[in-house]
């Protein structure tokens, strides 16, 4: 399994934007430390519920500031992103990180978001596919060109471009030895064709996965879906990747690719684990989820915040070590993911959340099955 961390950036009661954001930079460069695969990074506006706005850009700091740690974007909103500036950001990422970037998108929610940044309720509602495959095309290809009812221009190159073919080896120069004469077999070698970087898309509906499923990408299944909820959404992509006429060999390896996201919280007693996020989550909850307004001032439902917490202490990774790793572990025997992004950060103070990834990664990573 490969076992990461969720940061939300979330700002708790009585917390600072600032000290929101220094809590998910401490965050990442403690889950490096720890062992963790990777630190995945929420992106939200107008709201306390999480005070980045822009996943990638908060992922080229990490990616400085780390050696070996995975970063993904969990996720880049495509409803209120131009497909290319966000190919762009990720080609760049993608290149100067040596492959550690993973671009994760979805299409958000209805929020004022898409009035404030004018791309209006039907990218939310119709537009998502056309953005996905503008996007895919710009991380795949040379020269990309649009004529679509969201985003029509003339064919341009592609700069930097994530995807690209070998190059052939300049051996001499690579040495430093300027006129050496290299033997032909050696010179004529082609590095091998550099593909750009990963890809998973958020699945809420059926609709979603069956986007993703259809461009044979993976999926990343939110914090709310237990075990039985991922299985039907599997069920569904792999009904959908086989209607669309995808090979198995390639849905094997794919399916080794999808995420769950959860919740990590650990103790010496279950109790206490379960506590510490009972105690600072159903307050975040009504102070972030309150705080989201809709673009057409539709009616919304909120989940009652502390029910809301006990059910996501029941469904993931909170607990003691033993069981944690049991959880997981389950998890994995039932559905098949092998990947999980853990939100690790639930009790809101910061020497907690670099606490309990230490443990996550001490304690819980290494149990036997």
């Amino acid at each position: 399994m490969r076992v990461g961390a969720f940061l939300l950036s979330a700002q708790f009661p009585g917390q600072d934007h600032g000290e929101a954001l220094e809590r998910t930079l401490s965050a990442a460069t403690a889950a490096e430390r720890a062992g963790l695969d990777a630190v995945w990074l929420a992106e939200h506006h107008f709201v306390p519920y999480g005070v980045c706005p822009d996943a990638a850009t908060l992922a080229a700091m990490l990616l400085g500031r780390t050696r070996r740690i995975g970063v993904g974007t969990a996720v880049s909103v495509l409803s209120t992103r131009h497909p290319v500036a966000l190919g762009e950001q990720a080609a760049l990422l993608h290149l100067t990180s040596g492959g550690r970037f993973t671009l994760g998108v979805g299409r958000g929610g209805p929020w004022i978001d898409l009035a404030v940044f004018g791309s209006g309720l039907e990218a939310y509602e119709q537009g998502f596919p056309e953005r996905l495959d503008l996007l895919l095309r710009w991380l795949r290809g040379a020269r990309v060109g649009a004529a679509g009812p969201q985003f029509a221009f003339p064919e341009v190159a592609v700069v930097p471009r994530a995807a690209e073919p070998g190059r052939r080896a300049d051996l001499a120069g690579w040495l430093g030895l300027e006129g050496a004469v290299i033997p032909r077999q050696r010179q004529d070698e082609a590095a091998p064709a550099r593909s750009g970087p990963p890809v998973v898309v958020a699945c809420t509906s059926p609709g979603g996965v069956r986007t993703a499923a259809e461009r044979g990408l993976p999926m990343l299944l939110g914090m709310h879906s237990g075990d039985e909820d991922k299985r039907e959404m599997l069920a569904a992509y792999r009904a959908a990747w086989r209607a669309a006429g995808r090979g198995e060999e390639q849905l094997a390896r794919v399916e080794r690719e999808h995420v769950a996201a959860g919740v990590a919280q650990v103790d010496d007693r279950a109790g206490a684990a379960r506590a510490s996020l009972l105690r600072a989550m159903p307050d975040f909850f009504a102070h972030g989820l309150g705080a989201h307004r809709t673009v057409d001032g539709r009616e919304r439902s909120m989940r009652d915040p502390r029910a809301y917490t006990e059910l996501l202490c029941d469904l993931h990774a909170v607990g003691t070590p033993r069981q944690c790793a049991d959880r997981l572990l389950a998890t994995a025997e039932r559905t098949g993911i092998r990947r999980f992004a853990l939100l690790a950060e639930g009790s809101g103070d910061t020497a907690a959340t670099l606490h309990n990834l230490d443990r996550l990664g001490a304690e819980v990573l290494p149990q036997p099955p």
